[in-house]
């Protein structure tokens, strides 16, 4: 948003989920109030979306119904938690395209699931044709439960993702539609502002593991504990910073103890953005061990990188793209705690190379994951972008 707003583009923002005022706190200065006044954020409440709701035309109406409707059809077949959720922004986008009708030039959804779904009915609702976007990130909003996405993909004159992986995965899985969209497809690098991540490789501590996340079965961090008490067995010096939390922290506890490596694991909890860069400072290597689909280009790694720190992760997704296919890390098969126990052992062994792979990721990710650089070209293409006509009823 910053590096949109520094190309001139105004934004407003239409979060749905319920608003968390604490959060403020943790918004970087890049969006202070000064840059982004908190009057442009128009949350909506559920029941205050519904008090909201206006009489309308019967013909839009009836578009909204038919709307819901096949978007309802489709996340039904994804399970409960998907249908509610979409239940959930409907009345949202009902009532802010009533309140918003014309203020808009162009229509953005960050995410590709309920965000889009919620912009897609606003868009359609909405008195003026202006172009609509929108981003594909990982598995919350492209890998499971891909709720109306093939008709969304029709329907978005662009649709941004976050690393190569992802426009493999729509050709891969969406070979009927794929010839149709592949045009409107952009590849965009979420950056990093290199003025807030300083390149510090040297005076770091020599056995000193970091790990970063959610504590979820998708982070796979239960082959990281086994990769470790691995290295116990083989002798190696190693210590282990977790910082997280989230459901499976209790189950991860429990495997700690069953390896016998509680004294090698500290759980640090959730640290605020400083102090998490301030961990990565302080590590020797960055572990990031997921097991299969579920991240497709981790923040974190590109954070390591930036910072100095080796990073040791998974081959999968859009993770080798971060690690310019190994030769800015080491990449290793998902799910293999031994692979993984073996390249946290060369670099723990050997400070030269990581040197050389901390070296060459921080010049990597100047040249990939500048975020004015990468946040400009994300500017022309919304700025350049023209309404295309689109067959709607073939969409659906």
């Amino acid at each position: 948003m910053r590096v949109l707003l520094e190309a001139g583009i105004d934004i407003d923002i239409f979060p749905f989920y319920p608003l968390d005022s604490t959060l403020w706190s943790l918004v970087p200065e890049i969006l202070s109030e000064r840059l982004l006044p908190r009057a442009k954020v128009h949350h909506l409440g559920l029941l205050e979306s519904l008090i909201n709701l206006r009489p309308w035309p019967l013909h839009e109406i009836g578009r909204f119904v038919g709307d819901a409707s096949a978007i309802s059809a489709s996340a039904a077949l994804f399970g409960i938690a998907p249908l509610a959720k979409s239940l959930y922004v409907f009345p949202k986008a009902w009532a802010w395209s009533q309140n918003y009708r014309t203020h808009y030039d162009h229509i953005l959804a960050y995410w590709g699931n309920y965000s889009a779904s919620c912009a897609y009915i606003f868009h359609r609702l909405k008195a003026q044709s202006v172009p609509f976007s929108m981003f594909l990130h990982a598995g919350m909003d492209l890998f499971t439960d891909q709720v109306y996405l093939p008709q969304k993909l029709l329907y978005a004159d662009n649709i941004i993702v976050v690393c190569d992986f992802n426009r493999q995965f729509l050709r891969t899985r969406y070979p009927d539609i794929y010839p149709f969209i592949a045009n409107k497809i952009y590849e965009y690098h979420l950056g990093l502002d290199f003025a807030e991540f300083p390149y510090q490789p040297n005076g770091r501590p020599t056995h000193r593991l970091l790990a970063v996340g959610t504590f979820e079965r998708y982070k796979g961090f239960e082959y990281l504990f086994q990769a470790v008490a691995e290295l116990s067995r083989r002798g190696v010096e190693y210590e282990l910073e977790m910082v997280g939390d989230g459901k499976e922290a209790n189950s991860l506890k429990n495997l700690a103890r069953e390896l016998l490596i509680t004294d090698k694991v500290r759980f640090l909890g959730w640290l605020r953005p400083t102090e998490v860069r301030k961990a990565m400072e302080r590590a020797t290597i960055f572990v990031h061990p997921s097991p299969g689909l579920g991240d497709a280009v981790p923040t974190v790694i590109k954070e390591s990188i930036a910072l100095g720190t080796p990073v040791v992760a998974s081959h999968v997704a859009g993770i080798p793209e971060l690690l310019n296919d190994g030769k800015c890390g080491i990449l290793v098969p998902p799910a293999n705690a031994t692979a993984l126990a073996d390249a946290i052992q060369t670099l723990l062994r050997n400070p030269d190379l990581r040197r050389r792979y901390a070296d060459s990721a921080r010049e990597y990710a100047e040249k990939k994951f500048d975020l004015w650089r990468n946040g400009k070209k994300l500017a022309e293409i919304l700025s350049s972008t023209n309404r295309k006509k689109h067959n709607v009823a073939s969409a659906r």
